[in-house]
């Protein structure tokens, strides 16, 4: 099981997520409570081992600053997260990243992995960040195959229950693993990345 931790903003949030065995960990450089400058990207990254994917978030931000950001961070994954279209991947297919697709799942919504030309879909609610979950029954009948990872409204609590519906080949939280909105609290990093693989049966990756 996939476990993308998201939003961490200190050096200590990346040790925490690395100590719990997170297969990633996301930096928000969209306008957010969780947003990250550039500096500060830039140091969390370097602080984030190989095997750990450094994924930069970005809502809502030009293609161009993007590619500027993604960069100059050093990301090691790209998530362009909500109506960015299939030019805007076009556009960045040639940086040495990885491309996430995130997306809220809607009856027009193409759930094909790889439809826009990115290597993993993560599917949200309609407004990522909050901490609502949605209804997973809309899976029926249009749930991804191959790299895609559950977001929404999942905290250690849920993300058993979630996996076991859902199927996905990964997770991602930000909000459920909070004290207070913006904070991570790093005790629950460790029972979310817990809970997701106890429920898939698989051991950290």
């Amino acid at each position: 099981m996939y476990v993308k931790l998201c939003g961490l903003r200190t050096d200590a949030d990346v040790a925490a997520a690395i100590e719990a065995g997170a297969s990633a960990v996301g930096f928000v450089f969209g306008e957010s409570v969780r947003q990250v400058d550039l500096d500060t990207a830039r140091r969390l990254v370097a602080r984030t081992p190989p095997h750990v994917l450094a994924v930069g978030v970005f809502g809502g931000v030009p293609v161009d600053q993007v590619r500027r950001l993604a960069t100059a961070s050093g990301v090691g994954a790209v998530q362009l997260h909500g109506d960015y279209p299939r030019a805007a991947f076009d556009d960045l297919a040639d940086l040495p990243a990885t491309l996430i697709r995130a997306t809220a799942l809607t009856p027009e919504t193409d759930v094909r992995v790889g439809a826009y030309g990115e290597e993993m879909l993560l599917l949200d609610s309609p407004v990522a960040g909050s901490g609502h979950q949605w209804d997973l029954d809309r899976l029926d009948g249009a749930r991804p195959e191959g790299r895609w990872l559950l977001a929404g409204g999942l905290s250690p609590r849920n993300v058993g229950a979630a996996v076991e519906r859902a199927r996905p080949w990964g997770v991602d939280v930000s909000s459920g693993i909070e004290s207070r909105r913006g904070v991570k609290d790093h005790g629950l990093m460790r029972e979310f990345v817990a809970a997701a693989r106890e429920a898939a049966g698989s051991p950290a990756r």
